[in-house]
C-alpha cells in the first residue's frame, strides 16, 4: 500500500487517538488525553493511504537544542512497510529546520529506533541548569523525560535513547 507523509490537521485527532489506543492497550505506549493531542495537534505527522490515517509520530521540543519523539505508531496492517520509518524521517528533517541538534526517545521499541540512528543512554541528557528549567515545565513527557519519581511507575521498563543530527 502507498502512503504519504503530511503535517496532522485536528480531523485527524479521531484516528490518531485510536492508533495510540491499540498500543495503550498493549502497554507500549503511555496513555495521553484526546484534549492533548488536540493541544499538541501542530507537533504530529500523520501517514495517509488512500484516505485512511495509518500512522502517525510528534515531534516535542524539549530545549533550544533537544527535542523528543513522541507517540510513533502504525497500525498494524501497515507494520513492516516502511512508515514508522518514513515518520521518523520526516520528523528529523522538522527537527533539523528548527534548529533541533538532539532528538531524545523514551521506548520499549529499541530495536526499530536503533534502525533509526537512535542509541541507548542513561541518565538525563542535559546539563545542570536546563534540568533546573525543565523542571518548570507541566508537560507530563518533560516529567518522564527527567525520571521524576512520581512518574517512574509510567515508565519502567523503558529505553532512553537518543539521536544526534
Amino acid at each position: 500500500m502507498a502512503f504519504i507523509i503530511r503535517p496532522a490537521r485536528t480531523s485527524d485527532i479521531k484516528a490518531i487517538r485510536q492508533i495510540i489506543d491499540m498500543y495503550v492497550l498493549a502497554r507500549r505506549l503511555l496513555p495521553k488525553e484526546t484534549v492533548t493531542l488536540y493541544e499538541t495537534v501542530q507537533e504530529f505527522t500523520v501517514a495517509e493511504s488512500e484516505g485512511e490515517i495509518v500512522g502517525c509520530g510528534a515531534l516535542h521540543v524539549l530545549w533550544e537544542d533537544l527535542a523528543e519523539v513522541r507517540t510513533v505508531a502504525v497500525l498494524e496492517k501497515m507494520r513492516g512497510q516502511g512508515v514508522g520509518n518514513a515518520i521518523i524521517e520526516n520528523i528529523m528533517i522538522r527537527a533539523k529546520e528548527i534548529g533541533v541538534k538532539r532528538i531524545f526517545c523514551l521506548t520499549f521499541e529499541t530495536e526499530f529506533f536503533g534502525r533509526n540512528g537512535f542509541n541507548a543512554i542513561e541518565g538525563t541528557p542535559v546539563d545542570h541548569d536546563v534540568y533546573e528549567q525543565l523542571l518548570r515545565s507541566y508537560d507530563e513527557g518533560i516529567a518522564e523525560f527527567l525520571e521524576l519519581e512520581r512518574v517512574k511507575p509510567n515508565t519502567l521498563g523503558n529505553t532512553r535513547m537518543l539521536r544526534i543530527l
